[in-house]
């Protein structure tokens, strides 16, 4: 991140270099864009875009983190910090995401389970509004996915819909690894081991290539249900 003192450091370098003579017609032009554009690459970690990034690096470190005041501390700055970058740009469907996802790790972080019906629709509408947003965003696709396999039909849940939206997920994300468990555990659940093994064999193998422990290990579990430890 460039500090304030840096960037207009940079800036006066730019002015300088502006009024240099020698400089031919086109080289001036060129100066003149990066002058005008030197503020804003200097403030880029304020916008809608920045804003949501950090917001999901927030929920990571959550997520990462063990001790629980500190993983709410993390969902919670990630929560206001989503909520920011929504009012900066409403249409910016990482900043929904942003929310869903730090909305959700709160609401789930004494266990799984639904604590409140209306933090639920909550929950759902950001979730909605950034695939309304970005139909093609793979990680709101499993997140909805999951979350209507896991669902009961009274709260939103369409066990069929959801599979489905799971497996056009790995369709799109050869390296999706969550989305891969949860198919797995869909395929046991109703009787269907071969493609359990495989969803499952193909989690491990991408969660080990991507140094994931926590996914690995969970892969791993899903396997050992199976009858095939690893």
């Amino acid at each position: 991140m460039i500090d304030e003192s840096e960037a207009t450091g940079r800036v006066d370098r730019l002015r300088g270099l502006l009024h240099h003579r020698p400089l031919m017609p086109l080289a001036r032009v060129g100066l003149a864009l990066l002058l005008l554009t030197a503020p804003l690459a200097a403030r880029a970690e304020d916008s809608a875009a920045g804003i949501a990034a950090h917001s999901l690096a927030e929920c990571e470190a959550g997520r990462a983190a063990t001790v629980r005041g500190v993983r709410l501390a993390h969902f919670e700055r990630g929560q206001a910090l989503a909520q920011r970058a929504i009012a900066a740009d409403e249409r910016n469907a990482e900043g929904h995401f942003a929310l869903f996802c730090n909305m959700g790790e709160i609401m789930r972080i004494d266990g799984e389970s639904i604590t409140s019906v209306f933090q639920l629709h909550r929950l759902l509408a950001e979730l909605d509004r950034t695939l309304e947003l970005d139909p093609g965003h793979v990680d709101a696709m499993a997140a909805k996915g999951t979350l209507l396999l896991r669902l009961p039909r009274l709260f939103g849940g369409d066990s069929k819909r959801g599979e489905a939206m799971l497996r056009e997920v790995v369709e799109r994300d050869p390296k999706a690894v969550a989305a891969r468990l949860t198919l797995a555990k869909t395929c046991e659940a109703r009787g269907d081991r071969s493609e359990a093994l495989a969803f499952a064999t193909r989690a491990l193998q991408i969660a080990r290539e991507q140094g994931r422990a926590d996914k690995a290990a969970e892969a791993q579990a899903t396997l050992a249900e199976l009858g095939e430890p690893r």
